[in-house]
């Protein structure tokens, strides 16, 4: 179930294949960040890819990842980090 986040909360982008159009990189799918801000609320466009309206709206969060967890051949520094915006529906407490 999604939630409501604050910056610094930990969270899980869940792992699932809908068919279809979406906006969250499977690259980045079951890995784990923190929530670096929230970006506000906008209709979902994952539907409005289809001619719905995207209501209602979904709350869209800049979730920071260490790029050591995304990519786990990485050579750079441990300190670097990559920033996904990804709406809410995606994610979960982790």
């Amino acid at each position: 179930m999604s939630g409501d986040y604050s910056p610094g909360d930990k969270v899980k982008v869940i792992v699932t294949h809908p068919p279809g159009h979406r906006r969250t990189p499977y690259y980045i799918r079951g890995k784990t960040g923190i929530i670096e801000r929230r970006c506000g609320a906008f209709p979902n466009p994952e539907e409005l890819a289809y001619g719905f309206d995207g209501l209602p709206k979904k709350t869209l969060y800049r979730v920071r990842f260490n790029q050591k967890d995304v990519w786990p051949n990485y050579a750079g520094p441990a300190v670097d980090t990559v920033d996904v915006d990804i709406f809410e529906h995606w994610l979960r407490p982790a």
